[in-house]
């Protein structure tokens, strides 16, 4: 896909006409229904376990219901309007650093990118670490002497990943993929739900007080919180997804929003309220490991969680997939010899990378919590309502480009109180665990 070879930047704007290369991936073949599944495949993955742990008990019941309906709004919108900028200036911008650098320029271009790629990798830590906590969890369901810890499931997890890398080529690939991710969530979903229902219905008064051990931890537990409501509904990859569609590629992209701001949030807010409901402040970051019931339906919700991971990972790991591919020339059948030399090179050193990270340091809340500070805030808030201000000023009316500068303001100010916050929980955890830490 090439946008104007050769034309110079405007010196007066500074903006850039850039070349956008060819992708060595498909677009433009997908029904707007596979991409809702694939945005529904993102926000009921096996992050939803941990959203009763990492959101509720440190806000509560107002502060937790609140936030996550609010936090739905502000996203829809704010995807709302990256997909409206898909085709601004009569290109097809199938990469967020592409709209970002034909908007603002070639320093925009490179800093999207690097948000965007801290985005995606932190995003992949979390699920090899729930991952690797889910094949945890069904492992000590049949063995008491636990010889095995988490950094050794995690391991597991990361050669699986590389495995279902190398055999998939691309995101439009996933197709049966989809559809397998969809029939495992609803696995483990409700059977968090059933079970956390009857362990609620039979167990005594719970407590549901917000407990801190200072004013300073009340802070930056609420602050690290709010990060974590932002990052459960976003992917910060939008405008990669919507490539995958056929046109009209915006109409069909705001079907596939409405779809995952709709159908797809009811899963995600039947197990994190109920989940809260159940245990209350006790309530674990992997809902499962607070769930009692018959070990055969723990076991298969548990390794129901550890495959859907491998396949949400996938999603959010194919921006890096689609660069190197295409950097490095890699076209034809993916079955050729050199194309599957190259996935096993590229995408197998990405996530050992990745592996290594996550088994070293664990924490997951912490993890969610800078990830939403770093680059949600950034990627989805920030850039998303600036980004449209300046496509749109000259149609905007002085209120609604009021409105766009207060949500930039406001939302870079939370970025950086949430960076801060996310810092500091890993900071702490850091001290009170080694790495590789069984946790």
């Amino acid at each position: 896909m090439v946008a104007d070879n050769g034309d110079e930047p405007d010196d007066d704007n500074n903006k850039l006409t850039l070349h956008v290369p060819e992708t060595s991936h498909q677009i433009s073949t997908d029904s707007w229904f596979q991409a809702g599944f694939v945005l529904t495949t993102g926000i009921n993955s096996v992050f939803v376990l941990g959203y009763s742990g990492t959101i509720m008990v440190p806000l509560g019941w107002v502060g937790g219901v609140v936030g996550l309906l609010l936090a739905t709004a502000i996203s829809l919108y704010a995807n709302m309007l990256v997909a409206k900028l898909h085709e601004f200036d009569g290109r097809r911008h199938i990469r967020y650093r592409d709209l970002a650098g034909q908007i603002y320029g070639r320093e925009a271009y490179y800093i999207t990118w690097a948000l965007q790629y801290v985005n995606l990798f932190m995003i992949n830590i979390g699920y090899l670490i729930l991952g690797g906590s889910a094949l945890k969890a069904f492992y000590v369901l049949f063995n008491e002497e636990h010889t095995l810890k988490l950094p050794h499931f995690i391991a597991i997890e990361g050669v699986v990943c590389i495995l279902f890398a190398i055999s998939t080529p691309h995101l439009s690939s996933l197709r049966i993929w989809l559809g397998c991710s969809t029939v495992l969530s609803l696995i483990y979903i409700i059977v968090a739900c059933v079970l956390a229902t009857k362990d609620g219905l039979n167990a005594p008064p719970r407590d549901y007080t917000i407990h801190w051990t200072s004013t300073t931890s009340r802070i930056f537990s609420t602050i690290g919180a709010s990060a974590n409501l932002v990052f459960a509904f976003n992917t910060g990859m939008l405008p990669e997804i919507q490539a995958t569609v056929r046109q009209p590629a915006v109409k069909n992209m705001l079907k596939a929003l409405y779809f995952q701001f709709s159908v797809g949030v009811v899963p995600m807010y039947a197990v994190t309220f109920i989940g809260y409901w159940a245990y209350g402040s006790s309530t674990s970051t992997y809902l499962l490991n607070s769930a009692s019931g018959p070990l055969w339906v723990k076991a298969s919700a548990n390794i129901s969680a550890f495959l859907q991971s491998i396949i949400a990972l996938h999603i959010f790991a194919s921006p890096a997939y689609e660069y190197l591919d295409t950097k490095f020339g890699i076209t034809g059948s993916a079955l050729k010899v050199t194309n599957i030399a190259f996935r096993i090179l590229a995408r197998g050193s990405y996530l050992t990378i990745s592996t290594l990270v996550s088994a070293m340091l664990p924490f997951l809340g912490d993890f969610e919590s800078l990830t939403g500070a770093l680059s949600t805030f950034p990627l989805t808030f920030i850039l998303a309502n600036h980004m449209f201000l300046m496509a749109k000023k000259n149609k905007l009316s002085s209120l609604q480009q009021s409105w766009h500068w207060l949500n930039v303001g406001f939302f870079a100010l939370m970025s950086v109180a949430a960076t801060v916050a996310g810092i500091r929980l890993i900071i702490v955890d850091s001290k009170e665990y080694h790495i590789f830490a069984d946790v």
